[in-house]
């Protein structure tokens, strides 16, 4: 294998609809295949079930309170990465790369994001993605021979259209005659547990598997130009999704049903004829994609000061076995639209979920897509009075969706959709403070503005801390017993690089 390449392939919204992870009434033959040749991973955790966010972490290594991409990308509001971050076709480009992107970008500005070759674009149409990437291999056999590639996907498939229920199958007519149109009907899906079982839904979820054959046979032509042009032996190729499935209790949401998502890893192997399938228990993050990326290329880490704490996935690839080190994820959401300001941290072990809500006393808020939706539609007017039941989205009830307390504990052994909230349960104290703690060290170690103690970000008083100002250790400001001068939280916080990688994980 003279060149490391790399091939980084994006899908949208896509959740865990696949048959390599145990759905049922969809195939994905493609996707399975890359599946059965790698290594599959089971606890995959998104830091944030929001696009652009999340692309913006799998690029820079960096959570978006750390990189600035807070929400979807929108010149018209600003929304974009920090002028001084570093990200993968940057990095990657100073390391004699030849950087290059298909599709969905959805993130900036452009300076950021140095591809050296872009092919942005809308079109759902698989197939003429897949001749753009059978010529970026040919030009990078036949024209630039003597440096590897690193070429990003950004399928728009399954992501929903601008119509209340389509996925971009009406048009369907019009794209290449090589892409087959799917069969699946509202009779035919199967309803994951997130979210009601109706009409609606079903009508919305057969488009949705429609959607989801799409992009399989996508990944099937690309892998195939792959083959093709002999660049499979030499090319580390890596599956993701950005955000879970475009319904509620899961896209916009920090439930696993948003964030706990698709990845694909399949290591070139040149001197095997055979490759087995391995699926990880091991729990990752999309922070640790770019350090993956590095590795595996050889590339110098990116500046210590922008303060990555992800870790590569090299080391956990073909093993079936839980390493030290790896049973907990981290995750940040602050915005998605501009007007989406609901800004959460989660932790998550092998158990427990903890959920920190710091804007709780707003509503929760609505995506449009999603509020546009059939499935919303069906599930509002949905109201039982007569019988006295209350209206619910999946196992939730529907005000426990949109009202939600400053903190949510579950188990998820038990509680799997995240519906019993634990934090007032005395059996559970001890818990709670444990992983209050932790994300407390996390929001530290990424220096996180939105870390509140009292009502107010402790980065921002930070500087009056050793002048003997004292922060009650709450989160909210409490307006009945306003003092400080009760318990605090220790005026030495440590921030940044004092918090080792290790001592995160540990």
């Amino acid at each position: 294998m003279s060149r490391k390449n790399i091939l980084l392939l994006i899908a949208d919204d896509l959740g865990k609809q696949l048959s390599c992870y145990g759905a049922t009434t969809i195939q994905t033959p493609s996707i399975d295949q890359l599946a059965s040749q790698g290594t599959l991973f089971d606890y995959a955790f998104a830091s944030t079930a929001s696009c652009s966010g999340s692309r913006s972490v799998l690029y820079t290594g960096l959570h978006t309170h750390q990189n600035g991409q807070y929400g979807l990308a929108s010149h018209r509001h600003h929304f974009v990465t920090f002028d001084h971050v570093d990200s993968a076709p940057r990095l990657l480009n100073q390391a004699g790369y030849r950087t290059g992107i298909i599709g969905k970008i959805h993130v900036g500005p452009d300076p950021v994001y140095p591809w050296e070759v872009r092919r942005e674009s809308d079109t759902r149409d698989v197939a003429v993605v897949a001749d753009q990437a059978r010529e970026f291999f040919l030009q990078s056999q036949e024209t630039d021979a003597q440096r590897p590639f690193f070429l990003t996907i950004g399928f728009i498939d399954p992501h929903r259209d601008r119509t209340r229920a389509g996925f971009g199958n009406d048009a369907s007519n019009s794209y290449d005659e090589r892409i087959t149109p799917g069969k699946y009907t509202a009779e035919n899906v199967e309803i994951p547990s997130f979210i009601n079982d109706t009409p609606g839904t079903r009508h919305e979820f057969a488009e949705y598997y429609n959607s989801i054959h799409r992009l399989d046979q996508g990944v099937g032509l690309v892998l195939a130009a792959l083959e093709d042009t002999g660049l499979a032996d030499s090319t580390l190729v890596i599956f993701v999704s950005d955000n879970g499935p475009p319904f509620l209790n899961s896209k916009t949401t920090l439930y696993d049903a948003g964030v706990r998502l698709p990845l694909l890893i399949r290591q070139p192997s040149p001197n095997t004829t055979t490759t087995h399938a391995v699926r990880s228990p091991n729990m990752v993050s999309y922070v640790d994609i770019l350090p993956t990326i590095l590795d595996y290329a050889g590339a110098p880490l990116a500046d210590a000061t922008q303060k990555r704490i992800g870790r590569s996935l090299l080391p956990l690839l073909g093993t079936s076995t839980v390493l030290s080190g790896w049973n907990q994820a981290f995750g940040s959401h602050t915005f998605h639209e501009v007007t989406n300001y609901w800004p959460t941290r989660f932790i998550r072990t092998r158990r427990w979920k903890y959920h920190r809500n710091l804007a709780w006393r707003l509503d929760f808020p609505f995506a449009a897509d999603l509020y546009g939706s059939l499935s919303w539609e069906d599930i509002r007017n949905s109201s039982s009075t007569s019988s006295g039941e209350e209206i619910k989205i999946g196992g939730r009830k529907l005000k426990d969706y949109f009202f939600r307390p400053a903190e949510e504990l579950y188990d998820l052994e038990n509680d799997p959709d995240e519906i019993h909230n634990l934090v007032n349960d005395s059996e559970y104290v001890e818990v709670l403070g444990q992983l209050r703690t932790k994300l407390d060290t996390w929001q530290r170690r990424t220096e996180d503005p939105w870390l509140y103690k009292d009502g107010v970000s402790v980065w921002f008083v930070r500087y009056h801390l050793p002048a003997g100002l004292k922060l009650p250790d709450r989160q909210d400001f409490d307006a009945e017993r306003p003092g400080n001068r009760g318990p605090a939280i220790q005026n030495d916080l440590t921030w940044g690089a004092e918090v080792s990688v290790e001592e995160l994980y540990e």
